[in-house]
């Protein structure tokens, strides 16, 4: 052998095996640590909504509930019940459906106006910037429970906060009126809401205006476009990613919120804040036709599907044609 032949480093010598075996236990990391979370998902959403849909075509009701396992086999009955406008339970449940979309149509109008507004007037530096954004974070970082119970006192008819501003403070109205039944229940689901989601948008926006580099302005500004026409000619179609998924994203939290209803006006919701979840609550837990409510849990479930694929489908093609 010769002096002058090169020496190879040590790690040339290994084995062909070691090599192979690295990039296979590697090949399984992403799954092992995606395996809690699959678990998880699981246990908590896909199980659960399988059961209710099983639910959904047994006859589970005061008197099967004792063995709910073994009850009786009813099939498309609860949803053919649930769809039947001539029956007292379809009627009752077009209505709230028809509440429900009111309710999210104008709780996800307003949080979007609201959260552009917020956002494009703090989006420059000023004294006391950092101070306002915190402020309007507050509804949302506030627990949801603890927040509505606070409406909740505010809106009492006689010693609630909001008549004493309205009746004692401004004098706007001669008579208190009723905000947690009737027709104004309806008004005071949307405002708890709103103020409560709103944050939400704005932090969204937020951070989608960071992205939007300021040499857009500038050249804007260069044209002799003014403020509106640099939010329509720059902000709004470059917020346009941002937005498709927000609007998206707050029409199905106000669709299927039950918490900001249910605590602030009970078990038994008046006409107005009768929202589809608080109706299949009262459906299944408070006439014990736990079939039926897991019919119309369902009904719901494929409309939410249906209105995702089709935004979605929508905003692709548009997409793919700019």
């Amino acid at each position: 052998m010769s002096l002058d032949a090169p020496v190879r480093p040590a790690s040339s010598a290994r084995p062909h095996g070691d090599r192979r075996r690295r990039p296979v236990s590697r090949r399984w990391l992403p799954y092992a640590l995606l395996l809690p979370a699959l678990v998880a998902e699981l246990a908590v959403h896909v199980i659960p909504m399988l059961v209710g849909v099983w639910m959904s075509l047994q006859q589970i009701n005061q008197f099967t509930l004792r063995n709910w396992t073994k009850s009786p086999f009813v099939g498309l009955h609860n949803f053919a019940l649930a769809a039947d406008l001539a029956s007292p339970a379809g009627t009752e449940l077009l209505r709230s459906f028809g509440v429900t979309l009111a309710y999210s149509v104008i709780v996800v109008a307003v949080c979007w106006l609201l959260g552009l507004a917020g956002a494009v007037a703090l989006q420059k530096p000023f004294p006391g910037r950092g101070v306002l954004r915190t402020l309007f974070l507050v509804p949302f970082a506030l627990p949801v429970f603890a927040a509505v119970i606070t409406w909740r006192f505010m809106l009492q008819r006689d010693t609630g906060l909001v008549n004493t501003v309205l009746v004692d403070w401004l004098g706007l109205t001669d008579e208190r009126p009723f905000w947690l039944v009737g027709g104004n229940s309806f008004i005071s689901l949307v405002v708890v809401t709103v103020w409560r989601l709103w944050p939400y948008a704005f932090l969204t926006i937020t951070a989608g205006l960071q992205s939007i580099p300021n040499e857009l302005y500038e050249v804007a500004e260069v044209d002799g476009a003014g403020p509106w026409q640099q939010l329509r000619r720059v902000t709004l179609p470059m917020l346009r990613p941002v937005n498709r998924v927000l609007l998206l994203v707050l029409f199905l939290w106000s669709f299927n919120d039950f918490t900001v209803p249910y605590t602030l006006f009970g078990a038994v919701a008046p006409a107005g804040g009768d929202i589809l979840a608080v109706h299949i609550y009262q459906s299944s837990f408070v006439t014990w036709n736990f079939g039926l409510g897991s019919a119309m849990s369902v009904l719901v479930l494929l409309f939410l599907l249906l209105v995702s694929g089709v935004y979605m489908l929508v905003s692709g093609r548009r997409r793919g044609d700019a």
